[in-house]
Order: structure tokens, then sequence, then C-alpha cells
């Protein structure tokens, strides 16, 4: 079983925000460009509404640094 449980698009967009990601560019429609020190830019593609599973929470958390007690 993952140790990621599924949450909301904004629940995630939060997390990151307080774990010092910033929205560089933010194109309109769900497209969020992130942007942290030490880091590659991410692109967050998700409306605030969505489901996010345990498999794309992994993913995310790969190329952010997010944990499950970010959450």
């Amino acid at each position: 079983m993952s140790q990621w449980p599924s949450s909301k698009a904004r629940v995630v967009l939060r997390a990151l925000l307080n774990t010092g990601w910033i929205v560089k560019r933010h194109s309109g429609t769900s497209h969020r460009i992130l942007a942290k020190s030490g880091w590659p830019d991410f692109v967050f593609a998700f409306h605030e509404g969505d489901e996010i599973g345990p498999k794309m929470l992994a993913r995310i958390a790969r190329r952010t640094g997010l944990t499950p007690d970010d959450l």
C-alpha cells in the first residue's frame, strides 16, 4: 500500500508553497510553473478541485521533495 493518500490539488499546491516553492508563472488555465532554489522548475498542471492519486503524488514528490507529512 502506498504511503500517499489521495488529495485535492489545492491541498498539494498549498503544501508545495508552504515548503518553499513559489509560483513563477501562471498561464490563466490550470498550468502553474513553480520554482525553488536548487530544484528545476516544476509544472503543476491540475485544477484546484482535481483529485490527485497516490501514484501521481509519488511522482510529484520525486520532482519536488514533497513528503506525506507536508500534506
